[in-house]
């Protein structure tokens, strides 16, 4: 099992993980939940109808990452609109982004927190490391987290497709970047065999 998820019965995964192995990835998911931000504040009011139509941010975020993470729901596939249709493509994912990025973002903070305190109930581990086993909905928060941290590195290492992927094997040892390659190549492992887990 060391390296890759494999099936509980009657549902869920497990993985072996190491010291190490559980330090990088609660690391990455921490790192991963300042980038994302907070939730709402502790003062907020208990509405729940006002929480579900608050509005949420409408410009797309600076920083590529969040960029890759919450991306604008309308652009041309061609890429090369007209302006006016630019416009519009525009106006309509400022809109869409009003009203769903905070869900998202949400989303994306629960998969990340759940990841972390699943790490953190494991017992005490020594060097053999331990067993991390996860029912269905948390393998999901699970996948969803992975898939997150891959976007989030896969953003900083410029993987756009298939072939920047392929050229991140060839990367001398020296290359400061080989790090974090190894980390990206390393949880797309663990994210491929969570999904096979998933599979009916």
């Amino acid at each position: 099992m060391p390296g890759q998820f494999e099936p509980l019965p009657g549902g869920g995964a497990a993985v072996a993980l190491d010291e190490v192995e559980i330090s990088i990835i609660r690391s990455l998911a921490v790192q991963l939940l300042e980038l994302i931000g907070p939730g709402p504040a502790e003062d907020a009011p208990d509405d729940p109808l006002a929480e579900l139509f608050a509005e949420g941010p409408s410009e797309p975020p600076e920083d590529p990452v969040l960029k890759r993470l919450f991306p604008d729901a309308y652009s041309d596939p061609e890429g090369t609109p007209t302006s006016e249709a630019a416009e519009e493509q525009r106006a309509y994912s400022s809109e869409f982004r009003r009203f769903t990025e905070n869900d998202l973002r949400a989303g994306k903070r629960d998969n990340a927190l759940a990841v972390v305190r699943s790490l953190d109930t494991l017992s005490a581990v020594g060097e053999g490391g331990a067993v991390l086993k996860l029912s269905p909905d948390d393998s999901r928060q699970w996948l969803g987290c992975l898939n997150d941290l891959r976007l989030a590195i896969g953003s900083r290492l410029d993987v756009v497709d298939e072939e920047d992927a392929d050229l991140l094997y060839r990367l001398p040892d020296e290359d400061p970047r080989k790090p974090m390659v190894m980390a990206y190549l390393w949880l797309g492992g663990l994210q491929e065999s969570l999904v096979a887990t998933l599979m009916p």
